[in-house]
């Protein structure tokens, strides 16, 4: 499962305890009325492998079908570079069976030590040798996003000459990915919970960022239970950061579970999406907040509801 994550190595993706193989099958204000399951949502929510483990089965190509059935149209997957490459295959030939589209998976993150911070000349044949790998993933599931954390804050330098550094090797990065495609979509963490040290924790800061690159190869990924945590203010910043944003994740917080579950209002916020006419991708990167298939019934629930306002 996806979540939670885990210090990534440069071109590797989450480490999941587990990933499954290829196979046989083995209230916010109220409850909603499900909805037809074709077309059932407004926003094209992304669940990701594990999720609905109990529902649909151990095999990933059996999991992909409950969702496109209960009305899911994308999927992403953290960990897809860490999947055996007939696997990957197989995954988009699945995807591209049900009408799915496959959303981000995890080119580069390391939570522990400094990389796009540090002088070009340092890391430039590491990041060279992550795009290279990410443009392959995603050519074989027709992805046209991939996460990247940017790394750690360098301790004994002044942050403008890090965010140089920042800027400078994310051109470079675009380079490689502007002809396939591909867009790194930059997720900012949030410091107080989960991830402490980076240098990407606000969204404003990587607007600042994206503005400087200049290309659409590099955009922001806005996961809104990271930023409800780092600074609130959560529609607000999404209409400031608009040009640049490219993907949304969400989770409610606290526990990082299903929209309902916390303190965000999660249906103001699809409604608030839906309003500036967002047709991209909404990442469900959050737990489950009960087990089994009840579970995961509760969490399509909360979706349909929430997905509700309008």
């Amino acid at each position: 499962m996806t979540f939670p994550r885990r210090s990534f190595l440069l071109g590797a993706a989450a480490a999941a305890s587990a990933l499954p193989a290829l196979g046989a099958r083995q209230p916010q204000e109220g409850p909603a009325e499900p909805g037809p399951q074709k077309g059932r949502f407004g926003l094209r929510y992304a669940p990701h492998f594990g999720m609905f483990r109990a529902s649909g089965g151990p095999a990933l190509t059996d999991q992909l079908r409950f969702m496109a059935d209960e009305g899911f149209t994308a999927l992403e997957d953290n960990g897809l570079p860490r999947r055996d490459v007939k696997v990957q295959e197989e995954i988009g030939r699945t995807l591209e069976d049900l009408g799915m589209t496959m959303g981000v998976f995890v080119a580069h993150a390391d939570f522990q030590r400094p990389t796009f911070v540090r002088p070009p000349a340092e890391v430039r044949d590491q990041i060279d040798k992550a795009m290279r790998a990410a443009v392959e993933v995603a050519k074989r599931v027709g992805t046209k996003w991939c996460t990247v954390v940017p790394g750690a804050v360098e301790q004994n330098v002044e942050l403008d000459y890090q965010t140089s550094n920042l800027i400078d090797n994310l051109r470079f990065a675009a380079e490689i990915l502007e002809p396939a495609g591909l867009c790194a979509v930059l997720e900012p963490l949030n410091p107080w919970r989960d991830h402490p040290g980076l240098i990407l924790t606000k969204v404003p800061y990587a607007h600042m960022v994206c503005r400087a690159v200049n290309s659409p190869s590099v955009k922001i990924l806005d996961d809104l239970y990271h930023q409800q945590i780092t600074e609130g203010n959560l529609t607000g910043n999404l209409d400031r950061a608009w040009a640049e944003i490219a993907y949304i994740q969400v989770g409610d917080h606290p526990g990082r579970k299903e929209p309902g579950t916390g303190e965000i209002h999660y249906g103001n916020v699809f409604r608030h999406l839906k309003r500036k006419g967002y047709d991209g991708i909404v990442g469900m990167e959050h737990g489950n907040s009960l087990p089994g298939k009840d579970g995961e019934r509760a969490l399509i629930d909360a979706y349909v509801h929430a997905d509700s306002f309008s």
